[in-house]
């Protein structure tokens, strides 16, 4: 297929009149990182991102708020904690899969969370650790147990609303022993499990959900398939436990709806819609959009993420794709196929921080994508963050060039 050049994409967006950009944090704005309190954000960046204020909201799994939350990062690379608060420099949008909300000035909300789930939330990264804890000796016999409190302590992200224990720093222990790596995969999902489980046994049974990263797809369940280590591709590294209906792919139809209504006035699919009130399937939100949403006045929708994943089915019939970015990316181009227009997907190579991720720098794609995938991508940024953060910047520069060269109205 032909795809876009950067500078084609630039010119075509520049001179959009009604843009929204929905974009995923770690791995395109920011180096994928084995531990999360290290991770930095460019505050040039951030500036661009003020100045592409009502045409830009961010879609992630990870928070905005709390020690490991983006707005400390924020906060961080602009040397002042009151700045962004007063001056509007917070990244606007949804986090946590889309459970929580927060504008340019970080006011944040939490639509549709109960208290008792958030208490549940509250108290599990200590069940994580304290669980962790009895299987990492088991599985890690050569590590001491102090050694192996401190890997429990820094797996376990404490995140408000989506806790995670991420396997990166673990698998540092057994580097290129894929078997291994499978066998820590394995244990991390059950353990996962097993917190579900007690989040049943408190009434809490349909509260939430296992988000696996990167993953291959659901099963005939719906639940996320993990992906397994192989040689040069560790495969999943992170399960978030995560509150029902936190789907990116929802989270979309929110980020649209909020849009439209700062454009119109009017929240086509009301004021209270949010993530955990809306369809949750691919069908069911492609409906409400086709039902509820102006197709004919939709704003042109651009999508960036890095996590797409395509591998060959074990029985050779099809592909097993995923990856936390695929689901709002497949909505976003439906939803342009259905008003008639060409929103765009741009991918970021991500493998070129401290995380084993497949790159694309040799335009192969190879567990990307595939021959026969429907999601097309429009535009790939093979050298990582810093190429898409380049590109950003001129296209909130041109923008504001744009904006200031039309007369006013008299």
């Amino acid at each position: 297929m032909q795809r876009h050049s950067p500078d084609q994409l630039l010119d075509e967006l520049t001179s959009a009149d009604d843009l929204l950009i929905v974009q995923d944090l770690d791995g395109v704005c920011m180096q994928l990182v084995k531990d999360p309190l290290t991770r930095s954000i460019d505050p040039s960046y951030v500036r661009s991102v003020a100045a592409m204020e009502g045409a830009f909201a961010v879609l992630t799994n990870g928070e905005h708020e709390g020690r490991r939350g983006v707005n400390r990062l924020v906060e961080s690379a602009l040397g002042d904690v009151s700045l962004p608060g007063r001056d509007g420099l917070y990244l606007p949008g949804l986090a946590a899969g889309g459970v929580q909300f927060q504008d340019r000035f970080g006011n944040l909300s939490h639509p549709g969370v109960s208290a008792a789930e958030m208490a549940f939330l509250a108290a599990a990264p200590s069940r994580m650790e304290q669980l962790l804890l009895e299987q990492l000796p088991v599985l890690l016999p050569q590590l001491t147990a102090a050694q192996c409190g401190a890997l429990a302590s820094a797996a376990v992200l404490d995140t408000q609303v989506s806790p995670t224990i991420n396997l990166n720093g673990i698998f540092d222990q057994v580097p290129g022993d894929v078997a291994r790596q499978r066998a820590l995969q394995h244990m991390l999902e059950q353990l996962m499990q097993q917190l579900l489980d007690e989040a049943a046994a408190k009434g809490l049974e349909t509260s939430f959900f296992l988000h696996v990263a990167p993953n291959l797809g659901r099963d005939a369940d719906g639940r996320e398939r993990s992906k397994p280590a192989v040689r040069g591709d560790v495969g999943t590294t992170d399960i978030q436990f995560m509150l029902t209906g936190s789907l990116k792919e929802a989270g979309l139809l929110v980020l649209i709806n909020r849009h439209i209504a700062r454009r119109d006035g009017v929240f086509p699919l009301g004021d209270d819609f949010n993530v955990r009130t809306a369809p949750r399937d691919h069908a069911g939100l492609m409906d409400l959009a086709r039902t509820r949403l102006p197709l004919d006045r939709m704003p042109l929708l651009v999508g960036v993420g890095d996590t797409v994943t395509s591998i060959p089915a074990p029985d050779g019939n099809g592909w097993l794709r995923g990856g936390s970015d695929r689901g709002f990316l497949t909505l976003l181009k439906a939803l342009g196929s259905a008003s008639g227009q060409a929103n765009r997907v741009i991918l970021v190579d991500s493998s070129h921080g401290e995380v084993d991720r497949p790159s694309f720098a040799d335009g192969r794609l190879d567990g990307i994508t595939d021959p026969e995938d429907p999601l097309t991508l429009d535009l790939l940024m093979p050298e990582g963050p810093e190429q898409y953060i380049s590109w950003f910047q001129q296209l909130a520069q041109r923008r504001r060039a744009a904006a200031q060269s039309i007369p006013a109205s008299v």
